[in-house]
């Protein structure tokens, strides 16, 4: 069955870049497009009852705002538009996200952000801390990328901590669809605490990237390599600024150990690399399976 990615539009630079992240995530998997617009549920209000005219006005202008962001969308992807009412555009987005089972949820940054980085808004801070399903955030600027750029490499951030097993299978898995390289960044060295000496967390950093890497291996398809990086510098911040990252390059994190099971919680050091990263990232939840459902 096609993998199916939800994007969260709204008629801004934030939708048209969420749009554009998810016509490349699917282009490059072979998945399908679903754009949504979520708009305030009827019942919205106790004290003022839903005037019929102005929720059919709202609809219509949902539905040309969903003609404008399809047509931005290559050909090749096959898409549908839809119009959904929901509490909240957070929680509108995981409700149809659950009944299409869908692989992702895409969604832009906010407004004022620089390009290239992220800027949590209302509804991408809601996602990470109720979404049962991995939400793929696109940074500014994402609009202004090739959608021919496709996916060339993954990076996974992967610690000791739970959950670990759960992002490499969806990073693999995604790599594998893109047919894109994995890099296997190894957060060992930020785990361990700080008084624990020096050259062992070294050695600790690289016999864990190793054992990953090795791991991934055995589940890669034949042509597609995976190579091991070990986060060096005074703080994750650093690490992230001294690597190198291609433009069709996506970030793939876990969530919190404090989660609930099966959401997502954007835990300390997944923050920390949010305002560095200048690619997408996408947040696992900790009990995310590679067949897209939950343990």
């Amino acid at each position: 069955m096609t993998a199916r990615i939800v994007v969260g539009y709204t008629a801004t630079d934030a939708g048209a870049d969420a749009v554009a992240l998810g016509a490349r995530l699917a282009a490059a998997s072979d998945a399908s497009l679903d754009v949504v617009v979520v708009l305030p549920a009827d019942d919205r209000s106790v004290i003022t009852p839903p005037d019929a005219g102005y929720d059919r006005y709202l609809r219509t202008q949902a539905a040309e705002w969903l003609a404008d962001a399809v047509a931005t969308i290559p050909d090749a992807v096959t898409h549908r538009s839809h119009v959904r009412y929901g509490e909240s555009f957070a929680a509108g987005l995981i409700t149809i996200a659950d009944e299409l089972d869908a692989a992702y949820i895409v969604v832009g940054a906010a407004n004022g952000g620089m390009r290239g980085r992220h800027r949590l808004g209302t509804v991408a801070t809601e996602l990470l801390h109720s979404s049962d399903v991995p939400v793929a955030l696109a940074p500014e600027g994402s609009r202004r990328i090739d959608p021919s750029t496709g996916i060339s490499r993954v990076t996974a951030a992967i610690g000791t901590r739970p959950g670990a097993e759960a992002l490499l299978s969806e990073s693999v898995a995604l790599a594998s669809a893109a047919g894109a390289q994995l890099r296997i960044l190894s957060l060992v060295t930020v785990d361990l605490p700080t008084s624990v000496d020096t050259g062992v967390i070294r050695i600790a950093g690289a016999a864990h990237a190793d054992e990953v890497v090795a791991k991934a291996r055995t589940t890669l398809p034949a042509g597609i390599d995976a190579e091991a990086v070990v986060a060096r510098g005074d703080s994750i911040e650093d690490a992230v600024q001294h690597l190198g990252w291609e433009p069709g390059e996506i970030a793939v994190v876990g969530s919190s150990r404090l989660a609930q099971p099966r959401r997502l919680f954007l835990g300390s050091t997944a923050a920390k690399m949010l305002h560095e990263l200048p690619v997408p990232m996408i947040v696992v939840p900790r009990t995310r399976t590679t067949e897209g459902g939950q343990r």
